[in-house]
């Protein structure tokens, strides 16, 4: 098994976070040996810096939190994030395009991402709150064809965050080929097991459990 600490992401997304906010959690992180800071892809070059030399990796957000730029936009993002030192990219799905059942537009979109981020890890966020369990489905179908590495449950910043419900509903979806991030509101060590006992490979969290 995984050790445990490194199935957390700790993240710090909020657009008040000054530099020194930045530069605890890096601490923390490192204190702890998890498994990537993500930050907001303003910070991406700052964090990369203060991890070099260690294996916790860089993860920035794409599209945050709406998901509802243009495709070449969230490509552009990418490449920048990459060029500044990502090694992960959590990007949001075009849930508008979702709800409409344009599939093949959702579908293009995350594989111009993919493509943008070349052989870094790729996660793909669907905002499982926002969605029904059909169209939950769909869009993990649509990140794996699209060569995604996870998907991903929640920004952390819509009405709701992960359920367990949707991790098992999630890893069913995709099988072992592509892994589950669940992310938002999980608060305690209770919560967490519980996520990674449904499926989840990787816990989103900004307060550190361990």
């Amino acid at each position: 098994m995984e050790k445990f600490s490194k199935y957390f992401d700790h993240t710090l997304l909020k657009p008040e976070a000054s530099e020194n906010d930045i530069k605890r959690i890096v601490t923390e992180a490192m204190s702890k040996d998890v498994a990537s800071v993500c930050i907001n892809q303003y910070r991406t070059k700052l964090v990369a810096e203060l991890l070099k030399g260690t294996d916790i990796k860089v993860c920035t957000v794409v599209g945050f939190p709406l998901g509802a730029v243009s495709k070449d936009i969230k490509a552009y993002e990418t490449k920048r994030a990459v060029e500044d030192g990502a090694d992960e990219i959590d990007m949001v799905i075009n849930i508008g395009a979702m709800k409409d059942e344009k599939y093949e537009y959702v579908l293009e979109d995350i594989k111009a991402v993919r493509e943008a981020c070349k052989d870094k890890v790729l996660k793909v966020i669907i905002e499982t709150c926002l969605l029904s369990d059909a169209e939950k489905i769909k869009a993990c179908h649509l990140a794996k064809e699209a060569g995604a590495d996870f998907v991903k449950t929640s920004t952390g910043f819509s009405t709701a965050g992960a359920k367990v419900e949707d991790v098992r509903l999630m890893k069913n979806a995709v099988g072992n080929d592509t892994k589950v991030k669940a992310a938002g509101g999980i608060r305690d060590i209770e919560t967490a097991r519980a996520m990674i006992d449904a499926g989840a490979d990787r816990l989103g969290t900004s307060k550190l459990l361990i």
